[in-house]
């Protein structure tokens, strides 16, 4: 099952997602898709990892996701991906159009074809102010158009707010 469970920041999606993972049964992969570069970022980080149980598995990657997934995803294991906005992030920091398309465009085809269980974390950017930048505008315009796509493929979608899951779509979790 496709699951994506969007949030705005400290909403508790990560650790929604992290009780879907452990309720699942199966033994769960956690993508990182972080490059913790400054202090802030590492101790974010290090939360997560003390949060973490013990078995499970990692993988750090924050640019071949679609890579990933195919890779590992199987029908006795539940992959957690967590985030997608870092992941686009990372794909829009290296300022090159055609890689960004390439990989989200990987992403979606491949989302349809995975075994198993597959629990997608990312940030809802869109409930807002618009950015002023230029950057931070194709951000939340990129990252939308993504979790349109996305949730259109999902199983389930749920919004959580204030550590309170409301599913948009599918089952509640």
């Amino acid at each position: 099952m496709l699951n994506l469970i969007l949030g705005g920041a400290r909403s508790g999606k990560s650790r929604l997602a992290e009780q879907l993972a452990e309720r699942s049964g199966l033994p769960v992969t956690y993508i990182a898709t972080s490059e913790p570069l400054d202090a802030e970022m590492n101790a974010r980080v290090q939360l997560h990892r003390e949060r973490r149980p013990a078995s499970w598995g990692l993988i750090e990657e924050p640019l071949a996701l679609a890579q990933v997934l195919r890779a590992n995803a199987s029908a006795e294991r539940c992959l957690l991906v967590d985030c997608l906005t870092l992941w686009l992030t990372n794909l829009l920091m290296l300022d090159d159009p055609e890689r960004l398309q390439s990989e989200r465009t990987a992403l979606l085809d491949c989302l349809a074809g995975l075994p198993g269980e597959v629990i997608l974390v990312s940030n809802e950017t869109g409930l807002g102010v618009v950015p002023l930048g230029e950057l931070t505008r194709r951000y939340v315009d990129e990252a939308g158009w993504l979790h349109q796509a996305i949730a259109e493929r999902c199983q389930r979608v749920v919004l959580t707010v204030a550590g309170l899951p409301l599913t948009l779509k599918g089952t509640a979790p």
